[in-house]
């Protein structure tokens, strides 16, 4: 199963795909789709296409993405969600299901404690998936939301076999 990670950003969108067989998952690629510009709308598009051409490129079974947080900027929060909705976008276009992780929920799962700082994000992706290096923030934080989604899915595979077990006579 290959999943692609999405740190949805204004500036720049950072993405990570990785390979799973639900045991082992192994590191595919990595970077950040720089935005720039002075036209929002343009600024969208350039994300939307980026993530278009990574949908085409790795033919991902699914995406999982950072849900927004409250920023005590509005306009920041608000910039940061239409961001996210290209990426949403160009990944439903291509008919990928997308999965959800709040931050905290990404770190939890990657490092062990959701309130974990940039570097210890970057420090375990580089650990988990055997990087040379630790990976760009952007980047890392997009491969943890990826890895967080394997992990997710393995849980849930595990409480559906445990549920089956205590079911049975």
């Amino acid at each position: 199963m290959v999943i692609l990670g999405i740190d949805p950003g204004s500036r720049f969108t950072g993405f990570g795909v990785i390979e799973t067989d639900g045991a082992k998952s192994s590191y595919v690629t990595s970077g950040f789709i720089r935005v720039s510009g002075d036209n929002w709308a343009e600024r969208l598009g350039v994300i939307f296409a980026g993530v278009s051409e990574l949908v085409q490129t790795h033919q991902p079974d699914e995406m999982s993405i950072e849900k927004v947080f409250m920023h005590r900027n509005a306009d920041s929060a608000l910039k940061l969600g239409q961001a996210r909705g290209a990426a949403i976008c160009a990944v439903i276009s291509h008919d990928v299901p997308v999965h959800e992780y709040t931050p905290a929920e990404i770190k939890q799962s990657v490092v062990g404690k959701g309130n974990a700082a940039k570097e210890q994000v970057q420090h375990m992706v580089r650990v988990l998936l055997s990087l040379p290096g630790c990976p760009q923030a952007d980047a890392a934080d997009a491969l943890a939301a990826a890895l967080c989604h394997v992990n997710t899915r393995q849980l849930a595979g595990v409480l559906r076999t445990q549920l089956r077990k205590a079911k049975k006579p």
